[in-house]
């Protein structure tokens, strides 16, 4: 009998323990199950400067999910799958992934729907909506943006120096003819010089009609005075 008492006693005591490690193994596994609540998705730039959806898990219990994005349309009700992704190994600091849409525009709707271990099958609240001053640059954007300020003050001071320049050329073009158009009577007989002097190319006729005229004004004399001496005889 009294072994009967220890042993019921011992009997007790055990079952008591044991409900105790079931209940720590039950409430252990229901604070690391995986919920909803342990996903996230928010519009993000990847490497490339494209706009993405950027989903992180930080389920504890590891399980692995699959994570799709949908891209809300017009009509009532209407989605779109255009992408989809698995995140194996999810850890409680939280494992991300990015999810590329067609397109990117402020005020595109985009929804992300969640599946994990038969313990998760629903979208994350709220969806995603591109916010309207969200705007992405590519990786390393920055030292290639300063650049192409830069460039357009360039050409402003390039333009400038060209309207400086051009007139020069012409300035310099419209002095080159007019040596060339002084210095091509010249060769006809300076013409410039009888210019200043008061001659001119007639000078030589007048000079020949002159002679002409003396000539034969003698040969008229010369004439007369023969004709007086053969009358005289």
């Amino acid at each position: 009998m009294p072994l009967s008492r220890h042993a019921a006693r011992a009997a007790r005591a055990l079952g008591t323990s044991a409900a105790a490690v079931a209940l720590c193994a039950t409430a252990a596994q229901t604070a690391l199950a995986c919920s909803i609540g342990d996903f996230s998705a928010a519009p993000a730039c990847d490497a490339q400067g494209k706009g993405v959806v950027r989903v992180t898990d930080k389920d504890p219990s590891g399980t692995p999910a699959t994570v799709t994005l949908y891209v809300q349309l017009s009509m009532p009700g209407g989605q779109r799958e255009v992408d989809k992704a698995t995140i194996g190994h999810p850890t409680a600091q939280g494992v991300s992934v990015d999810l590329h849409p067609l397109d990117w525009y402020a005020g595109e709707t985009l929804v992300v729907h969640v599946t994990a271990g038969g313990q998760v099958d629903e979208d994350i609240t709220p969806p995603v909506v591109v916010p309207d001053d969200f705007t992405c640059e590519p990786a390393g954007g920055g030292a290639s943006a300063s650049p192409s300020p830069s460039a357009p003050s360039a050409h402003p001071s390039a333009h400038p120096s060209t309207p400086g320049t051009q007139p020069s050329p012409a300035r310099s073009s419209s002095a080159a003819p007019t040596p060339a158009a002084s210095g091509a009577p010249s060769p006809a007989g300076g013409g410039t010089h009888l210019a200043e002097t008061g001659a001119g190319n007639g000078t030589p006729l007048v000079a020949g009609a002159a002679a002409a005229l003396v000539l034969a004004g003698g040969g008229i004399v010369l004439g007369l005075r023969r004709k007086a001496a053969h009358g005289s005889r």
